[in-house]
């Protein structure tokens, strides 16, 4: 099967759509007497729209029926042959967070199968490709970073400077395309038959055809990587090919726009645009003045970069209101600067100061539109130790100023399902934050849980041998916070009752900062201080292979990785199901900038943005796709 995603040409008069003309190759030949369908999918489901035979020459041509749906793919299976299944984006219209493209003709091979297969793998059933807005779209607007669907060639993305040979994506799409290959026509059935045999999930069903095979790379990255690769070695149809087997079958793609230098902490609003907050001006460690937004597939947008109102030094924080207003901590200003969701400044030009600010950092807005904010250092008369600042409903006007409670150095802040905000006390022991000196030894830490009354928890603070100097955190769907320490190595799983659950040792030493749950569940932890990523199973055991149980490593050992990660202090999830990275440091010694954002391309569960209280994945059965929570109160 081959996929491909293009757009119908945009000039056909009203009422009369114009032919979409393709071409079906396989292992770099012609596809004869190949059935190509067009259809159309988005919310409400999938319709066939039109279908064409391919010629000798592999050509066709479709005249749809009237157009509905808002991502267009096309699939392609010979005759008598359906292990053979190839496929290509085939167009996207509007709902998404980019602007729709329009080619004239579609090309369906092994590359395109691969391209459209990664970016839609959280939008493919047995039905085919459906699933809600923007998250749909997006996915496949993402698919022509990988894959050109008008040529079938590379997209102009994976082939640019941070990306082509920096980083073994394209090398890796190649390897992928190859496989999919030896199940041609004519070619030897026994190999097709293994990588159909070797691309089965564990636990799971085999794959039917190709396409289902990369569907189950692409949600199983690890599976069978060493022979996988050997067969992948026997077919020669695309270059670059991978040097050597993967430790699993990611790919990655680098985006690097304008002074997205040094991105501490990064946000989705509701389109899936990215904001992120920039530690440094590029190329020196001068305080960024600069907040920057990239489209769903890594372009400028809304005028970034964007200034003012006070910004200085992005902080580990950024969050957006229910109004879609971005509220970014300034942490060199002593501020916090707000901007609507078009990119205008709504803040001063000093900033938003109530509650005596300094040096916030982690930000969170609650059920009731209530802004939360880490004070790091907090009021003189604290002795420094810092505070928590509640914006009511939005308003610096009527700020709140919480201590008490073990706060020591907030850094991180999320909300919980019942309206408590969890803060993460990242105790220094008389360090300064990220010294160019690692630290060294037990730096300790605790967490303190504030609740809708703006009053620390009577089981505040919360503190255990495990939490050794705690950043980020997170909460699951079952307000379950997750804790990652940063020299403990190890992740940290508190239960709502302020009780630890567990705590899950890294099998390697990768300084974890950030995490991050997907709609599943699933526990995404980003390395600092070594660059990668790894996945653990949460608490629904059911949506990780048999025999998992919460904590269990799902990512390789090393945790997954790429040429283009660099020492990471955020991971986020956006409505696609791509995994972005922020891309802090480049060097440790001396402190380095790092480059621009990284993006895991479908790798994991949709979750709604921008970020609810509780991750959420969007829903096909229901409008809006991301209904607003609510608070309720703890059991």
């Amino acid at each position: 099967m081959a996929l491909a995603l293009t757009a119908l040409p945009a000039a056909a008069p009203p009422g009369t759509p114009a032919p979409l003309h393709g071409t079906v190759t396989s292992a770099g030949k012609p596809l004869s007497h190949a059935d190509v369908r067009l259809f159309a999918g988005d919310q409400q489901g999938v319709r066939e729209l039109g279908h064409a035979t391919t010629d000798a020459s592999g050509s066709f041509q479709i005249r749809p029926g009237r157009r509905t749906g808002s991502v267009l793919y096309v699939d392609a299976t010979r005759s008598g042959d359906r292990s053979l299944r190839l496929r290509s984006v085939a167009g996207f219209g509007p709902g998404g967070g980019v602007p729709q493209r329009s080619e004239p003709a579609v090309t369906v091979n092994e590359f395109t199968t691969v391209a459209a297969a990664y970016a839609l793998a959280q939008f493919t059933g047995p039905r085919g490709v459906t699933g809600p807005s923007p998250g749909l779209e997006n996915a496949a607007a993402t698919s022509y970073n990988l894959a050109d669907p008008a040529t079938g060639k590379p997209g102009r993305v994976v082939t640019d400077q941070n990306n082509g040979n920096r980083n073994d994506t394209l090398a890796t799409l190649g390897t992928l395309a190859n496989l999919v290959s030896l199940c041609a026509p004519g070619a030897d059935a026994g190999r097709c038959r293994d990588v159909l045999r070797l691309a089965t999930p564990q636990g799971g069903p085999a794959p039917g055809d190709t396409t289902q095979a990369v569907l189950g790379l692409a949600r199983n990255p690890r599976l069978a990587t060493g022979k996988l690769y050997a067969l992948a070695r026997q077919a020669q149809t695309y270059t670059p090919a991978l040097p050597a087997a993967p430790a699993a079958w990611v790919l990655a793609l680098h985006y690097t726009a304008p002074y997205v230098y040094a991105p501490g902490r990064i946000a989705f609003d509701a389109k899936g645009n990215v904001w992120a907050a920039n530690n440094w001006l590029p190329g020196t460690r001068n305080p960024s003045p600069y907040v920057t937004v990239q489209d769903p597939v890594g372009n400028p947008t809304l005028n970034s970069p964007l200034s003012g109102g006070g910004m200085k030094a992005g902080a580990w924080g950024i969050a957006i209101d229910h109004r879609g207003s971005v509220w970014v901590p300034s942490y060199a200003g002593n501020a916090m600067v707000k901007y609507s969701a078009d990119g205008k400044l709504l803040s001063p030009g000093t900033g938003f100061r109530n509650g005596d600010l300094n040096h916030p950092q982690g930000t969170a807005v609650d059920q009731k539109g209530n802004i939360w904010i880490a004070n790091f250092y907090g009021l003189k008369g604290n002795q420094g130790r810092g505070s928590v600042i509640v914006y009511p409903h939005g308003d610096p006007s009527k700020a709140i100023t919480i201590t008490g409670g073990g706060l020591d150095h907030p850094f991180a802040l999320q909300i919980d399902g019942y309206g408590r905000a969890w803060v993460s006390n990242a105790r220094l022991n008389g360090a300064k934050l990220l010294d160019s000196r690692p630290l060294k030894g037990h730096a300790g830490g605790s967490v303190t849980v504030i609740g809708p009354d703006f009053k620390p928890t009577s089981f505040s603070p919360i503190k255990d041998e495990s939490l050794d100097w705690p950043l980020a955190l997170a909460v699951d769907s079952k307000n379950n916070v997750w804790v990652p320490s940063f020299l403990g190595n190890s992740v940290t799983r508190i239960g709502p009752d302020g009780k630890v659950a567990g705590v899950y040792g890294l099998p390697t030493a990768i300084a974890p900062w950030s995490v991050a749950v997907d709609g599943s569940d699933r526990v995404w932890v980003a390395g600092f201080g070594a660059p990668s990523v790894s996945v653990l199973c949460g608490v629904n055991t059911r949506a990780c292979p048999p025999g998992s149980a919460t904590g269990s490593l799902l990512s390789p050992p090393g945790g997954y990785r790429s040429a283009s990660i660099q020492h990471l202090t955020a991971v986020q999830l956006d409505q696609s199901g791509n995994v972005w990275l922020a891309n802090n440091w480049s060097r440790l010694a001396p402190p380095t900038g790092g480059n621009g954002l990284v993006e895991l391309i479908g790798a994991a569960t949709p979750v709604c943005t921008p970020l609810t209280p509780l991750p959420a994945r969007p829903s096909s059965t229901t409008s809006p796709a991301c209904p607003p929570q609510t608070s309720t109160q703890p059991r």
